[in-house]
């Protein structure tokens, strides 16, 4: 029962009441780990340090002195934020047998709360893609393949066809960290948004993935795709356990000159009874090309409910968002081929037994630890940023970068408070469709609801809305002003209230070829 509660109110009570203790929590995740080990949600798991903490965690309870409402709670981590002493991959080659010497910020300070850690998730290589497809440990399946909701509605095109074919993608690139927290195997998980990297992988496995506003949370320590949009990302089982993760995370870091100066002050959501004084945008560009009918039903769905609640509902207009995914393309792989340059094979990661000269050496290196994904995104970025490219692509779209978030000022400034939105084009797709695309035309397809947010430094949050007709999620899009976390969650808390979604019913089949079904509330709060 603890395993399925959620961490604020369920399960840390539980903790402190002593129906449950740290050892035998981080023992239950860690057998879900292993009866979920075909979903690929996890690169490294870290069994005898989680029990370490565990023990730890164990023995505060007893003296009555927990650190907090995370102490003994089970978390999981992407794989592109630095963890000491356990390997940090980036889903590639090229770091592969890395161990830092170093926690990121956001991992010391869930350790310094008593989390424990249970391993590290699954991702694009690099974080580059939106399927959690293309990383060197192969692609992370969506626990919702496995699900009653979803094998009651798929009919097999063929006799031959059964699930081994049918599961369908996480999204991407923080898809092992959904899969994760979707399958019960952790409470909480970190990811990354570079340009919806957290709440597309959300949408899809139903779960709420929050992107705080760039500079709330420290990137010290999560190595680096594009650092002027890059955010630690938080996914959780319902609003409250985000709310309580966020609290334990933000703050200035003297570490990282981009978090903001001010003390932070966690929060506890209210229960908002009365939305009349609310007004919720709906950015009428959101409704883009591909945005699929069941996805515009449930958007349509929620501004009526909000409507009915009494709520002021108004369409609003945010003009330059049709040039937005060409512009983040644009500076995104410009700041890649900045930040990779880095692996040369020298201090750090692979390094290739070509040795015929230094540059023969860096070559063969980054030919041998890069895929062909992030090559390209690296020839992408020099090419935009050569001297005779350098004004027509970068500085242009820098200056259509600031137009972008100018709109979202203007809306805001009108008196809008949140805008809703939809976070995907559609509900997951199956893995053999997804792939018959490349990972470029994917990106460009999937982020173009999300990557918007993250070039104006905005907060932003998926929440699990319903399921489609296939039995798969749906989420819908939040997204707040700068720094007002509390009211973009408050206003998710009762939106997550209203739509009631349903519980994911788990069916995995066990070594011994016995089924084993969880039928989980949302939250560890």
């Amino acid at each position: 029962a603890a395993v399925k509660g959620g961490l604020r109110f369920q399960v840390s009570a539980a903790l402190k009441e002593g129906h449950v203790t740290p050892t035998e929590l981080c023992q239950s995740c860690l057998s879900l780990i292993k009866s979920t080990k075909f979903l690929n949600a996890y690169i490294t798991v870290a069994e005898e340090t989680a029990l370490k903490q565990a023990e730890e965690s164990e023995k505060r309870y007893r003296r009555g002195q927990p650190l907090g409402v995370l102490d003994g709670i089970p978390i999981a981590v992407k794989d592109n934020f630095n963890t000491a002493g356990i390997e940090t991959t980036c889903a590639s080659n090229m770091l592969k047998g890395y161990i830092p010497p170093y926690n990121a910020t956001v991992v010391q300070k869930l350790l310094d709360q008593g989390a424990v850690l249970l391993g590290k998730t699954n991702l694009d290589e690099f974080a580059m893609g939106s399927g959690s497809t293309d990383g060197v440990f192969g692609p992370v399946r969506n626990p919702w393949s496995y699900s009653r909701q979803y094998k009651e509605k798929s009919v097999p095109k063929s006799p031959s066809e059964d699930e081994e074919s049918n599961w369908v993608i996480t999204g991407g690139s923080s898809g092992g960290s959904a899969a994760a927290v979707s399958s019960f195997t952790c409470f909480a998980a970190l990811g990354s948004d570079t340009g919806g990297s957290t709440r597309n992988p959300a949408a899809h496995c139903g779960v709420v993935g929050l992107k705080p506003t760039y500079g709330l949370i420290s990137r010290h320590g999560l190595i680096p795709l594009v650092n002027s949009m890059d955010v630690p990302g938080i996914l959780t089982r319902c609003v409250d356990d985000a709310a309580a993760v966020l609290g334990s995370l933000a703050g200035h870091d003297p570490k990282d000159s981009t978090t903001i100066q001010d003390n932070f002050k966690p929060f506890e959501l209210p229960n908002l009874t009365d939305v009349s004084k609310l007004s919720i945008g709906i950015p009428k560009e959101y409704c883009a090309p591909g945005l699929s009918s069941e996805i515009l039903a449930f958007w349509s769905k929620a501004t009526d409910l909000f409507k009915s609640a009494g709520a002021k509902v108004i369409e609003v207009s945010l003009p330059h968002t049709r040039y937005s995914i060409v512009c983040y393309h644009v500076l995104c792989t410009a700041e890649v081929a900045s930040n990779m340059a880095r692996f040369d094979g020298l201090e750090y990661g692979h390094r290739s037994d070509v040795n015929k000269s230094t540059e023969s050496m860096y070559a063969a290196t980054r030919r041998e630890g890069f895929n062909d994904v992030v090559r390209g995104r690296i020839l992408s970025g020099n090419y935009f940023l050569l001297k005779q490219n350098y004004e027509k692509y970068f500085i242009k779209a820098q200056k259509v970068r600031r137009l972008i978030a100018n709109d979202f000022v203007k809306v805001f400034g009108s008196g809008v408070d949140i805008l809703l939105t939809p976070t995907t084009l559609s509900d997951a797709v199956p893995y053999m469709e997804f792939i018959k695309e490349d990972n470029r035309t994917r990106s460009a397809q999937d982020d173009i609801l999300t990557q918007a947010a993250n070039m104006a430094g905005l907060p932003a949050i998926n929440v699990p809305t319903g399921l489609s007709e296939r039995g798969l999620p749906v989420g819908l899009q939040f997204i707040g002003q700068s720094f007002q976390e509390k009211q973009l969650l408050t206003v998710a808390k009762w939106f997550e209230k209203q739509v009631k979604f349903p519980m994911i019913q788990l069916e995995v089949k066990r070594h011994d070829h016995s089924a084993f079904q969880h039928q989980k509330s949302a939250s560890f709060s």
